[in-house]
């Protein structure tokens, strides 16, 4: 089974769409964990125990482990979650050419998916997407406000810079491990979009801090029943005022995202 095929099926096994982003920010999370050896393995196993029934998967992003503490703390995370039975998806927008596009691909020996860049083209993708059982995402309309300076610039084929991205990435699609990371705080162009990838599932940032529009995500986010609508900060720092009970905030806020999704998909 490719990743797309054990996320739908993990989709279906806790009714849920939810992907909780475990960016474990070392100056936000509690300050009683400053105890530990590594206080963001602590945070995120905290945080999984509390989330882990409510989660599709779980979402990483490398900037906050870029460390040698930090890389430890990832490597523990990542495999209580698979001891959970959760898929985690690395956050890492990577993408190069030649020997450099090889040793990033090296991170999907200890993830199931990762985000890519597609602004270098097809052969700095090539290294993931060869990895026929992982899921590869790659960036198209982001949710962050300035992803209009380059994605919404109309090409001479009168196509914008997103809308060819979608569709190189649907033909890039030839193992089956090709999804989108489509923002939710543009719901037309996430409509858009999925009329014209009908095939390819999304990750769909930006529900939760960001104020993304959750219908639209959870509308537009699946393809063969696989596709993630991710919180993080809305999720994970609930509780910032909880204290030692930070996580229990952390549980129900993605216990609310859940049911608030299962609306509209």
């Amino acid at each position: 089974m490719n990743f797309f095929d054990r996320l739908a099926d993990r989709i279906v096994a806790t009714d849920s769409i939810v992907s909780v982003g475990l960016d474990a920010d070392i100056d936000r999370i509690p300050e009683h964990l400053a105890e530990y050896d590594l206080p963001r393995w602590a945070f995120n196993r905290r945080i999984i125990d509390a989330t882990h029934e409510h989660a599709a998967a779980f979402k990483p992003n490398l900037a906050f482990y870029e460390d040698a503490d930090g890389w430890a703390a990832l490597q523990e995370t990542i495999a209580y979650a698979h001891g959970k039975d959760v898929p985690v998806l690395l956050d890492a927008k990577r993408a190069d050419i030649g020997n450099t596009a090889r040793k990033y691909a090296e991170l999907l020996d200890k993830a199931d998916a990762i985000t890519v860049n597609p602004y270098m083209g097809r052969d700095s993708l090539e290294p993931f997407l060869s990895h026929e059982e992982k899921g590869v995402f790659i960036l198209c309309r982001t949710s962050n406000p300035g992803g209009t300076d380059v994605q919404d610039l109309e090409l001479a084929s009168g196509e914008s810079v997103y809308e060819r991205v979608a569709s190189l990435a649907d033909l890039w699609n030839a193992n089956g491990n090709v999804g989108l990371v489509v923002g939710a705080t543009t719901p037309d162009e996430l409509e858009e979009i999925r009329e014209r990838v009908p095939n390819l599932p999304f990750l769909v940032p930006g529900v939760g801090a960001q104020g993304g529009d959750a219908e639209a995500a959870a509308t537009h986010a699946l393809a063969d029943g696989a596709g993630l609508v991710n919180s993080s900060r809305g999720i994970i720092f609930a509780g910032k005022d909880a204290g030692e009970h930070f996580d229990k905030a952390a549980g129900q806020a993605a216990k609310r995202l859940k049911k608030q999704l299962n609306r509209y998909r």
